[in-house]
């Protein structure tokens, strides 16, 4: 449902950008309520690019990396 935005060699090491696949554009905005209801905040990417963004600055628990990655399962589980 999820897919990189970045080419390989120009990945942030501090950012994880990220689109739903075109199949799946019409639910960019129910996961981003899913998202926040679930705590997630600062996740909606550049405003002339869209989708997704997550800043993994240094300072970021693994836990809340993880508790992205659940959140993005559950919500696919909810609507694929």
């Amino acid at each position: 449902m999820f897919v990189g935005t970045a080419e390989k060699d120009s990945r942030s090491l501090m950012n994880i950008c990220f689109v739903m696949k075109d199949e799946y554009k019409d639910k960019e905005d129910a996961f981003m309520e899913f998202a926040k209801n679930n705590g997630m905040v600062g996740i909606k990417g550049h405003r002339s690019v869209g989708g997704f963004r997550a800043s993994t600055y240094n300072a970021l628990p693994k836990e809340s990396v993880e508790a992205l990655i659940q959140c993005m399962k559950e919500f696919e589980n909810q609507h694929t």
